[in-house]
């Protein structure tokens, strides 16, 4: 069997550190207090709040992890772009707010023109289609000081104060709707190279996936964007909202329960997901050549879904219908439950319980 963590992944130790970076983190705030871009303490939220009066500024940050490495190998750079909008427009998105700009920082060992140009090429048009703009970016060539590219990038969303999306007033009998996710987005990267390089060895990106396509082919298929179209339900900024969301996850490291429980934690509620949409093939391929105990691979990746998001049960098919209508593939996954626990009927219909107290 293999796990995040024979790939060199330690979960635990990294939500030990993100604890102990937002106690840093918070520690600055009180700098800024009574001052126009006041922080809000969000322990648990998917971005920071800036107070700007009548409005927040929304804040986050991420990269495309290792999954960049794989462009690299495929020397195909042009729809990283789309995994790195994805990982922080759709951070902001989960808060209620308009994601509007995206700055970027690539970190290489030696700047390649083609290879700056390729990654810009599909940050832009990702960008464009979610109407976000790039106003910023550093490109900095540090040799000796990484090994392989570093693609980051940090995402300013606005949303007014009686917008931000309210998880505590999330109640049993809620809907869960899930999104239509891709192959893999940026996360889990670690364990599925781990995978395929322990079968095939070092190229294992050249090795046939299924019908001609190989491996590195269909694991850089880019990520699926939800921002504009959670915007359809929610509203942009100025625009009244249209459906009565409560909360949403974006399910990216941690997986449905790590996710889904940022959003249940302040009401003590649980989940019954019995309707998820099923992996991709390649990756229930991963889980069987790994042998991935379903709960791990639930964990790790988000397994098909790449958003929940929670609202009144009456109002949940004609949300499914708005976010069809934006292009993208939604259903009712689920119910939300008084019990705590998140139950999950996996893809290959095992049914899986998670504790609060292990999420």
């Amino acid at each position: 069997m293999t796990s995040y963590a024979d790939s060199g992944v330690n979960i635990h130790q990294g939500d030990r550190a993100s604890r102990m970076a937002y106690a840093h983190a918070a520690s600055t705030f009180a700098s800024r207090k009574g001052r126009i871009g006041a922080p809000v303490f969000e322990e648990d939220g998917f971005a920071g709040f800036l107070d700007m009066g009548d409005y927040y500024l929304v804040q986050s940050d991420d990269s495309t992890g290792t999954k960049i490495d794989l462009a690299f190998a495929m020397e195909r750079y042009d729809t990283l772009g789309y995994d790195l909008a994805a990982m922080v427009a759709d951070d902001a998105v989960c808060t209620g707010a308009e994601p509007i700009s995206i700055s970027n920082t690539l970190d290489v060992p030696r700047i390649e023109s083609h290879v700056v140009d390729g990654l810009l090429k599909g940050l832009a048009r990702a960008c464009t289609e979610q109407r976000i703009v790039i106003p910023a970016g550093e490109i900095a060539e540090v040799p000796g000081a990484v090994q392989h590219a570093v693609w980051s990038a940090t995402v300013v969303g606005i949303v007014a104060k009686d917008r931000v999306l309210k998880p505590q007033t999330i109640e049993a009998g809620d809907a869960v709707i899930a999104l239509r996710s891709a192959v893999l987005r940026s996360n889990g990267f670690s364990l599925a190279r781990k995978i395929l390089t322990d079968l095939y060895g070092e190229a294992w990106y050249r090795e046939e996936w299924k019908k001609g396509t190989s491996w590195g082919e269909v694991l850089l298929t880019p990520s699926i964007i939800f921002g504009d179209a959670i915007l359809r339900l929610i509203g942009r900024f100025g625009e009244e909202r249209a459906i009565n969301v409560k909360g949403i996850a974006h399910i990216t490291g941690g997986g449905i329960p790590g996710k889904l429980r940022r959003i249940l934690k302040p009401t003590g509620t649980g989940a019954d997901l019995t309707d998820l949409w099923p992996p991709h093939p390649a990756v229930t391929d991963l889980v069987s050549l790994g042998k991935v105990p379903t709960e791990e691979a639930y964990r790790t990746w988000n397994m098909g879904n790449g958003m929940l998001v929670v609202l009144p049960q009456k109002e949940a098919q004609r949300a499914v219908e708005l976010l069809k209508k934006a292009g993208r593939e939604a259903r009712i996954a689920g119910t939300i439950t008084a019990d705590p626990m998140i139950r999950i009927t996996a893809g290959n219909g095992e049914t899986l319980s998670v504790n609060p107290e292990r999420t």
